[in-house]
Parts: structure tokens; C-alpha cells; sequence
């Protein structure tokens, strides 16, 4: 979680005084995000553009990790906390933003065969996708791998997933793509299925830096998931992981049946969860 403003000049003078070795990465990274964003006018085409040059360096680093060591513990504790969160071999799950499946290798190897689907907005990062099958033997789990355009969905079959996952994929949205997820995720969840997403927290000003991180306060997402419809619950032991992203699930509860009471009207609190997934406190 970050309090200040990273896009202001005052941090970013302080940042550059502080760790002047890496002031040149950053004009060259801006530099060339200037250069994309002038030829990519919508941001899902500029942040694949952004990620055609990433994956063309390194793979790992493309979906954040800076090391291999650090793109597999990142990808063990996404899957330790799924699991522990409900997470069962016989789901369907979809992964938003796959990448290179850094947790996606071992969903494929926990789920059932062809019970995992992966979508990219990245046709460059599936292909580093493919390579991570073979190297860890996966393939005879028969995964799918699905480029998208948008986070629409269109491809998809209606109520077809248990579970939607997506990892720092909205920590690189701006709100109106995060607003079009949130319209057309709910098509492709079946009734008792969740939701869950991780993005950049502040508790100040909401902002981005190049276009490629963005920050948001939790209160604005919450209030985002209401006022589409959707049931959203923070995550706080997530809070307690090694990780510099929140978590927020959104869940599809199952038709009631005779003997539960009937609820009027549309569910738009955001409900705050406590460890080992119980309510703690409606906010």
C-alpha cells in the first residue's frame, strides 16, 4: 500500500536523488512509453505494445518479476492463497493476464486436465507461455491459451468458470478498462463462483506513472464493483503476505433455494473479509 503520490515531482526528485543509478532506465523507459502512446491511441493496444517490447528483453520481467527466483515465489504464493481460499481441482478457472504463467503452471498442474484457461492481451507473452508448458511438462494437462483484444470477453461461453483470477492486471489498467471487466465478467461465472483481483493501493491521491502503473484508493474499486452489480470484499490477510498489491473478491452467490430468505433489492455493500474468509465488518 502506498501513501504518496509516486507521479509528483517532489517524489520523483527525491527518487532520483536517492537512487541516481537508476534516473537512465527511467528517461529511456519514458522515452519509449512517449514513443508507443503516440502510435497506439486506445491504452489495451499501447499496454501491448508496452508488453511486446518487455517480452522481447525478458519474459519474467515482462509480467514484474525481477528474477526467476522472484517469479516463482510470486507464483507459489498466488496458488498457496487460492488454494487456501477455496480453490478446488475440479473448478474451471479463467486467469486474466496469464502472462507466462508464472501461477499459471501450477493451477494447470492442481486443476483438472482442461480445466485451466488463460487469456493474454499479449500474443508475445503467450508464446513465452507455451515455452513455460514444455519446460515444466504440462502440456498433457491440455491448457488454453487465448489471446483477447479487450477484457469483454466476447469469446467466452456464458456461465463456463468457477473461478476468474486475475494478478496485476488492473495495477496496469486505467478505470474505464477495470469498469468494462467488471460489465462483462459476471457473463462467464457460474452461480456460486468468485472473482478475485489484485491492484496498486494508496490511501492519497489516485494517479499513474507512464501510464503503465496506476494506483487506487480501495474505496473507489469497491464503489466501482456496487455500482456495476457486483459483491466485492477486501481481502485483508492478503495485506499480511510479501506482496505491494491488494486483493479484492468479487462473488456470484448461487440461486436461493425454498428455504433461504429472500432478499429485496440489489446487493451494494462491499463486505470486508476476515482471515480464513469469514465476514468481519461491513464497510
Amino acid at each position: 500500500m502506498h501513501s504518496h503520490n509516486r507521479a509528483s515531482v517532489v517524489h520523483q526528485l527525491r527518487y532520483a536523488l536517492g537512487h541516481p543509478g537508476r534516473v537512465p532506465r527511467h528517461l529511456r523507459r519514458l522515452t519509449r512509453n512517449t514513443w508507443l502512446r503516440l502510435g497506439n491511441r486506445d491504452h489495451i493496444s499501447y499496454y501491448r505494445a508496452v508488453m511486446r517490447s518487455d517480452t522481447a528483453r525478458s519474459p519474467h520481467a515482462a509480467v514484474g518479476s525481477r528474477s526467476y527466483r522472484r517469479w516463482v515465489a510470486l507464483g507459489k504464493m498466488q496458488f498457496d492463497y487460492l488454494v487456501r481460499h477455496g480453490l478446488r481441482p475440479e473448478h474451471r478457472m479463467l486467469e486474466i493476464g496469464c502472462g507466462n504463467l508464472r501461477a499459471g503452471r501450477l493451477f494447470i498442474g492442481y486443476l483438472d486436465p482442461g480445466n485451466y484457461y488463460g487469456v493474454d492481451i499479449s500474443p508475445d507473452i503467450l508464446l513465452a507461455a507455451q515455452e513455460t508448458l514444455a519446460t515444466y511438462d504440462l502440456r498433457d494437462r491440455f491448457p488454453h491459451l487465448l489471446p483477447v483484444r479487450d477484457l469483454r470477453f466476447d469469446a467466452l461461453p456464458d456461465r463456463a468458470f468457477d473461478v476468474v483470477h486475475a494478478h496485476s492486471v488492473f495495477s496496469h489498467s486505467p478505470l474505464h478498462v477495470i469498469e468494462e471487466c467488471f460489465r462483462s465478467v459476471g457473463r462467464v461465472v457460474r452461480p456460486g463462483g468468485w472473482f478475485d483481483f489484485t491492484f496498486d493501493r494508496t490511501e492519497g491521491r489516485e494517479h499513474h506513472v507512464l501510464r503503465e502503473d496506476f494506483y487506487y484508493r480501495a474505496e473507489t474499486l469497491l464503489d466501482l464493483a456496487a455500482e456495476c452489480g457486483l459483491r466485492a470484499a477486501l481481502m485483508d490477510d492478503w495485506e499480511r503476505l510479501p506482496h505491494r498489491q491488494s486483493k479484492i473478491r468479487v462473488t456470484f452467490p448461487a440461486p436461493e433455494t425454498s428455504e433461504d430468505h429472500a432478499v429485496e433489492g440489489p446487493v451494494r455493500e462491499a463486505v470486508r473479509v476476515a482471515p480464513g474468509g469469514g465476514e468481519e465488518s461491513r464497510i
